[in-house]
């Protein structure tokens, strides 16, 4: 039973990790405008639907005034490059509406 635990712990963070985090955070405030103080979570997820990459990075964040954002990146977190932060025109198109699940992403 402890190594089907030790399989599902989630990877120890390494400091190229919280890098490649700090730099999709940072690219992502300056494509959106958004204020020093808000949230952007940026997570590297393993798995999903047949056909998708084994890792993709996935970046949610919150403006107060419009709500909740989010984008996928369908590669690994470290290879993740300011290229793939959607244009800043694009961002109503990340919107997450209440109620709305998507699967895929």
């Amino acid at each position: 039973m402890g190594a089907k635990f030790l399989m599902l712990a989630p990877r120890r963070p390494s400091k190229d990790r919280a890098e490649a985090a700090s730099r999709v955070k940072a690219w992502t405030r300056d494509r959106f405008a958004l204020a020093d103080d808000a949230t952007i979570f940026v997570t590297e997820l393993e798995g999903g639907a047949p056909g998708f990459p084994p890792l993709r990075t996935v970046v949610t964040f919150w403006i107060t005034e419009r709500g909740h954002f989010h984008f996928t990146a369908f590669k690994p977190l470290r290879d993740v490059v300011e290229e793939d932060i959607p244009p800043a025109w694009y961002l109503d198109a990340l919107k997450i509406e209440a109620g709305v699940q998507c699967g895929c992403c």
